[in-house]
């Protein structure tokens, strides 16, 4: 019998014979020929009784009156001697009655079979299983971090809005798109989040933000983010806008993003007209409506420009017909006997706002330029047949002005025209700067025109 854990080899040959012959007929033909052919060492009848020979395994098929098949002999002797072995079944030439020829095609080690069998089966068991049952320091770390983060998450009113745990006490807080993005702050150590859960705002996260003195929206780099903050400035109060970089979501940014980009959000004010209606009596109402009077109260430096505008056209409509009606209507004192024209000029100031005044024909070519940037936050550079070379994000106009090397001529962007911006310009020879607003500029370089939107 055949000693399953001694084989070391097995030897495999072929048999074909000129005849019809049988198992027992080969196994006979094998043991009888090799007989005294090796001596008594190598007998076979002798060797199987020790088992250091196995159970011969023949498989014959007979076809056309001829038979072919396949002897495998299971072998616990070293190289040499079952080599020996091997060679000396190709001397049997007759099987029974007929010719035969016996043929050993290769040897087989059984051990090194079984070393391939370990190798594989020890790949499985370190991919599969080690992964499983011991992960790595770096996934326990992770694991206990996230496990943190959700125990952290809170959850506001009644509809469990997911938030920060330090939203509820802190007066400046953060509005983002969604859950995953509470998520990736608390992770970063920013706790004063809440979420709105798409572009439907819930009243409950509206009527938050007006118990906030500060509420910055920061919203993914994309369309939807842009949707986001149009209604938010429409039913809630937003103080600060901050976006993602392009293409990006807030729940896949780093920690360094994050913080560039909350660094770079910019006063709603500044902003206002990109996210509201075109027609300006519903813009108007719409502002009325929005900003309450604690937000009036409490107004910010940066937004005293744009209500300074918004005091100054308002006065100036309600101020002329009255003092026409009393030009016509009462006596001339002495205190307007002052000339003519100097009372006409006092009187015509504020009637004529200063984004009315008549721009330069040459000027109208980049209204076109002008109307495609509004509420894209992009910017346009143009080379001297004002054909566009570059495009770019608003929040990045500073850094890629700087190192662009090509010719601009025209930079239209929809965005506040600043001295940084202005100073760049003037060293890169650039001659019309085009934004929404001009903001606080001190010095105005002779070499490039500043120009509004809705100057053109």
């Amino acid at each position: 019998m055949q000693n399953a854990d001694t084989t070391k080899y097995i030897i495999h040959s072929k048999i074909s014979a000129d005849g019809i012959i049988e198992r027992p007929d080969i196994v006979g033909a094998i043991f009888g020929q090799t007989e005294g052919l090796l001596g008594s060492d190598l007998d076979l009848r002798d060797l199987q009784k020790t088992g250091r020979i196995g159970r011969i395994e023949v498989v014959v098929n007979a076809k056309g009156g001829k038979t072919k098949g396949t002897i495998l002999i299971p072998s616990s002797l070293d190289k040499v001697e079952t080599s020996i072995l091997a060679a000396s079944l190709e001397t049997i030439d007759r099987v029974g009655p007929c010719s035969a020829k016996i043929e050993v095609t290769h040897i087989e080690d059984v051990r090194a079979t079984k070393r391939h069998q370990i190798i594989e089966r020890a790949k499985f068991i370190f991919k599969g299983m080690f992964d499983e049952n011991l992960p790595e320091s770096q996934e326990i770390a992770d694991e206990v971090r996230q496990s943190v983060r959700v125990e952290e998450m809170q959850y506001y009113g009644k509809n469990k809005i997911p938030c920060g745990p330090t939203v509820f006490d802190s007066d400046a807080i953060i509005v983002v798109e969604g859950r995953a993005d509470v998520l990736n702050l608390l992770k970063y150590g920013i706790k004063n989040t809440i979420c709105v859960g798409g572009t439907n705002v819930p009243p409950e996260v509206a009527e938050f933000t007006r118990k906030k003195d500060t509420v910055t929206a920061f919203t993914d780099g994309d369309r939807g983010g842009e949707l986001i903050i149009k209604e938010l400035v429409q039913v809630a109060n937003i103080d600060y806008i901050a976006r993602a970089p392009d293409g990006k979501s807030v729940e896949d940014l780093v920690q360094k993003e994050i913080v560039r980009s909350l660094r770079q959000k910019v006063p709603v004010e500044q902003v206002i007209d990109k996210y509201v209606v075109k027609d300006q009596a519903a813009e108007d109402n719409g502002r009325v409506q929005r900003l309450p009077k604690r937000k009036e109260r409490r107004a910010t430096p940066s937004s005293a420009p744009a209500s300074e505008v918004k005091r100054v056209g308002t006065s100036a409509v309600k101020r002329a017909p009255r003092e026409t009606r009393g030009r016509d209507n009462r006596k001339k004192s002495p205190r307007d006997q002052k000339p003519r024209e100097d009372r006409e000029t006092t009187e015509k100031k504020p009637v004529v706002p200063k984004s009315k005044v008549p721009t330069s024909p040459e000027n109208k070519r980049f209204k076109n330029h002008a109307n495609d940037l509004i509420g894209t936050f992009s910017a346009r550079f143009l080379d001297g047949g004002d054909n566009v070379v570059n495009e770019t994000a608003v929040r990045d106009l500073v850094s890629t002005l700087k190192d662009y090397e090509s010719e601009v001529k025209t930079v239209v962007f929809d965005g506040v025209v600043t001295q940084r911006i202005l100073d760049i310009a003037a060293d890169k020879g650039i001659e019309r700067l085009i934004g929404a607003k001009v903001g606080s500029v001190t010095k105005r370089p002779a070499s490039v025109k500043v120009l509004t939107a809705s100057s053109l």
